[in-house]
């Protein structure tokens, strides 16, 4: 079948998700965690916040070096960051073990299991995601799982070059600018799922908008009744465990 205009649409095959609010809703617990850290600044909240939700999807260890650096004038050693950033760890983790799943995101990978390649690419250091994702029994939906360090754009196309998909091939869903900007660089689609959080940095962008993981669980079925998936074993690449 065709696409827009006469242009044949590529089979999919891949889904790439954001973590944190995409498979959970654990974005207000790291929000929260960042005011919390610099809870002794609340001149500072209004920038801290800014640039916590412009920058959703990238490493705690980036925003918190620009909060140091920029905001409070303090930049940090690298001892200094990976202390600040166990300090974060201990205020989310235990919450984000807990906190319910996104509407539909259980069901929609079950829905996926043996028709596509199903990978997180997350921002959340790889020995923390993997903990989570074990300890939430979601483990045999995913391929990979690939978190921090690693620019998300920069994953995308190593799970392309190993799994041999085109970037017509994989979509990336994110909730955030940087899953945006990490998807156009590698030159696969973008689905957003949308908060009210969110409303205003996209308001100028055009790109599919989902509600929920049952929302992007229909636009997946528009989206194969273009082209026919290819099992989900095609490919290289191991598992995670």
């Amino acid at each position: 079948m065709t696409g827009q205009g006469d242009r044949p649409v590529a089979p999919l095959r891949g889904i790439a998700f954001d973590f944190d609010g995409v498979i959970l809703e654990s974005g207000s617990i790291k929000q929260r965690a960042f005011l919390d850290l610099f809870a002794d600044r609340p001149d500072l909240r209004p920038r801290v916040l800014a640039h916590h939700r412009q920058n959703l999807g990238v490493s705690r260890y980036d925003k918190l070096a620009w909060i140091h650096r920029e905001l409070l004038g303090q930049p940090l050693s690298p001892a200094q960051l990976a202390e600040q950033g166990r300090r974060y760890s201990s205020l989310v983790l235990e919450q984000v073990l807990a906190c319910p799943l996104v509407p539909g995101a259980e069901e929609l990978l079950r829905q996926l299991a043996g028709r596509l390649l199903c990978f997180v690419v997350s921002a959340t250091p790889q020995e923390e995601l993997e903990l989570i994702v074990a300890r939430r029994g979601l483990g045999g939906y995913f391929r990979e799982l690939r978190g921090a360090p690693g620019a998300k754009a920069d994953i995308l196309g190593d799970l392309m070059r190993r799994h041999g998909l085109a970037p017509d091939e994989l979509v990336m869903v994110g909730d955030g600018l940087s899953d945006y900007q990490a998807a156009r660089q590698a030159g696969v689609e973008f689905v957003l799922r949308h908060t009210a959080e969110q409303e205003e940095l996209f308001r100028e962008v055009e790109v599919p908008r989902v509600r929920d993981m049952t929302e992007l669980g229909r636009w997946i079925e528009s989206r194969l009744e273009t082209g026919a998936a290819q099992p989900a074993g095609a490919g290289d690449g191991a598992r995670a465990s």
